[in-house]
């Protein structure tokens, strides 16, 4: 949970909404298959339905306020992945600070896979 103060009063989002929103903004951009999860039982990497991928999506808050975002991703074959990165910072960063008024401290992208 997160909680956010403003010249109105608290404000408290829960972890699952900031991580549908964060989720959603990742697999918007282009080049981005979908969200990873690594089962701990066999160690593959799986591609999360739509429903489901805010397993691929971390929230770590901090002391401050400001939150860090740690998300999980599989590309398509052929993309550039250091720019697909770029534009997932830069789409998340915005969509987050839009939509809640969270300051954020750091996204980490981790491509977990390629897709075919």
């Amino acid at each position: 949970m997160i909680r956010l103060q403003t010249e109105k009063g608290e404000v408290s989002i829960s972890d699952a909404a900031l991580s549908n929103i964060t989720g959603a903004a990742a697999t918007s951009c282009f080049g981005v298959k979908g969200m990873a999860y690594r089962s701990m039982t066999d160690g593959l990497v799986h591609l999360l339905r739509r429903e489901a991928m805010s397993k691929g999506v971390r929230i770590i808050p901090h002391e401050e306020g400001d939150i860090s975002i740690e998300l999980h991703i599989v590309v398509e074959h052929g993309v550039n992945i250091a720019a697909v990165c770029r534009s997932i910072i830069n789409q998340v960063r915005y969509m987050v600070s839009e939509n809640t008024g969270a300051s954020i401290r750091s996204i980490d992208v981790c491509v977990d896979s390629m897709n075919m």
